[in-house]
C-alpha cells in the first residue's frame, strides 16, 4: 500500500532554497526555465517541522551529525555522572573505533569525517556501550583506538581490520555490539528518508519515502534583484551615503510539489510497530503540508500555506502529476496563476484515471482554496486536518478506507 501526497503551494517574493551563488534554485521543465525547492530542503524543513510542533516526541526522532562523540560525552556526563574530561576521552574513543580507520580523521574537533543519520535510541545505547566499556576507552588516547576485532570484509572496513595493531586494544565484542544496535532505533525521520553508513553496509536502512524536487507551475523569466543599502545609526549626521549595499537575488512561483510513502516498508523500518507507524503518517503529511524551508525568511517571511492538498492512498504504483505542467501556467491579464494550476492539475489525474485507472485507490481526499474542482470533486474535503485524517485511517485500514 501507498500514500501519496500532491500540494499546490504558490509563494510570494522569497528565496526559500538557494545555490552556491546565492540564487533561487531552479531547473528546466517542458522546455521551461522553472523554480525550484530540492527535495533535501523539503525533507530537512519536514524534519525540524516534526521538532518545532512537537509531531514526534525526541525518543522517536533522529539525528544527523558529524559530532557523535560530544552527543555521547554528553551523556556520559549528564546520565552517567562520569567526570567530563573522562567522559570525553571514553566518547571520542568510542566513536573512533566505532568507524573505519581509512575514514577516520582528527581535525581537532573529533567529528566524524561524514554525517550520522542516527535514532536518539541508538545514540543513546552507543553511549552505554561505551560506558559499559569504560575502562578500556576512559584511558585510551582517543585519536588512535583500533579494532581488535577483525570485521568481515566489506570495502573501507578492510582497513580497519588491517590497522589492529596499531592502537589500544577496543573490548572484545564492541564492533558486532555496535554493529546489532543500530537498528534504526524507531526513529520516525530516519525510517522515512533512510540513511546511508558507509562502513556498515549492512546497516543501512531504506527510505520508505520518496520525495520529488517542487517545481513551479509557472515560468520564470527572471530572477528578481533586490538592491538594498544599510546605513550606520551612529554615523554624524553630516555624513552622507550608505555603509553597507548589496543585492539579493529572488523569485515568485507556484510550486507543485510531490511525495509518496511506501507504508509496507514504512512498517518494516519501524520494526513493525504499527501505532508508531500511523503516528509517523500522520506526522509526516502534517509536516509535508505545513513546513516552509526557511532560507532568506527574515528579509522575505514568505509563509503562504498551500492552496490544494491532494492525498491518495493506492495499491498500484507511485504516480506523479508533474506533468500537468510541462506547458507552463500562463495567467494572462486577468488569469489567477493558482487557480489555473489548479484547473490543469485536476484535469490531469481525471486523464491519469481514464488512460490507467485508478491503481487501486483506496481512498482519496483534497481540500482545495483557490479554484473549481471537477475531476477531483468527489474528493473533497472542508479542511487540511479532514484530508490527513481520510488519508491515515485508509493507512491503516480504518474508516477512510470505506
Amino acid at each position: 500500500m501507498r500514500l501519496e501526497v500532491h500540494v499546490l503551494q504558490n509563494f510570494a517574493p522569497s528565496n526559500l532554497n538557494r545555490d552556491d551563488t546565492g540564487s533561487p534554485k531552479d531547473a528546466e521543465f517542458g522546455g521551461h526555465r522553472r523554480a525550484r525547492i530540492s527535495s533535501q530542503c523539503i525533507k530537512r524543513a519536514v524534519r525540524r517541522y516534526f521538532e518545532a510542533d512537537d509531531l514526534m516526541p525526541k525518543a522517536h526522532r533522529g539525528e544527523r551529525t558529524k559530532r557523535l562523540a560530544k552527543a555521547v560525552a554528553d551523556y556520559l556526563t549528564a546520565v552517567k555522572k562520569r567526570p567530563e574530561a573522562a567522559a570525553t576521552t571514553a566518547a571520542q574513543a568510542g566513536v573512533v573505533a566505532f568507524l573505519a580507520k581509512s575514514e577516520a580523521k582528527d581535525d581537532g574537533d573529533h567529528k566524524t569525517p561524514y554525517l550520522l543519520f542516527l535514532g536518539q535510541s541508538e545514540i543513546t545505547r552507543f553511549a552505554d556501550l561505551v560506558d559499559q566499556h569504560w575502562e578500556a576507552f576512559s584511558a585510551a588516547p582517543a585519536a588512535v583506538p583500533a579494532a581488535a576485532e577483525a570485521p568481515r570484509p566489506r570495502g573501507r572496513g578492510r582497513a580497519r581490520a588491517a590497522a589492529a595493531d596499531t592502537g589500544p586494544k577496543v573490548p572484545d565484542g564492541f564492533a558486532k555490539a555496535v554493529e546489532k544496535l543500530l537498528d534504526g532505533g524507531k526513529a520516525a525521520d530516519l525510517a522515512l528518508f533512510g540513511r546511508m553508513l558507509a562502513d556498515l553496509p549492512e546497516n543501512n536502512v531504506d527510505a520508505a519515502c520518496q520525495v520529488a524536487h517542487a517545481i513551479s507551475t509557472n515560468k520564470i523569466h527572471s530572477m528578481e534583484m533586490d538592491y538594498y543599502t544599510a546605513v550606520d545609526d551612529l554615523k554624524p549626521d553630516d555624513t552622507a551615503g550608505a555603509d553597507m549595499i548589496g543585492t539579493v537575488e529572488f523569485n515568485s512561483a507556484c510550486f507543485y510539489r510531490y511525495a509518496n510513502l511506501d507504508l509496507g516498508q514504512l512498517v518494516k523500518n519501524l520494526q513493525n510497530d504499527t501505532v508508531l507507524a500511523r503516528k509517523t503518517v500522520e506526522a509526516f503529511l502534517t509536516a509535508t503540508i505545513h513546513a516552509i524551508p526557511t532560507g532568506k525568511q527574515n528579509s522575505f517571511a514568505a509563509h503562504n500555506p498551500p492552496s490544494l492538498v491532494f492525498a491518495v492512498v493506492r495499491s498500484g504504483p507511485p504516480v506523479s502529476l508533474a506533468n500537468a505542467f510541462v506547458k507552463p501556467v500562463w495567467p494572462g491579464r486577468d488569469g489567477n496563476l493558482v487557480e489555473l494550476s489548479v484547473k490543469e492539475l485536476d484535469s490531469y489525474y481525471g486523464k491519469i484515471a481514464k488512460a490507467y485507472g485508478d491503481g487501486g485507490r483506496t481512498a482519496a481526499a483534497v481540500c482545495c482554496l483557490d479554484g473549481e474542482l471537477k475531476t477531483l470533486k468527489p474528493f473533497e474535503k472542508g479542511s487540511v486536518a479532514e484530508v490527513i485524517s481520510t488519508a491515515v485511517d485508509a493507512a491503516f485500514g480504518g474508516k477512510g478506507a470505506a
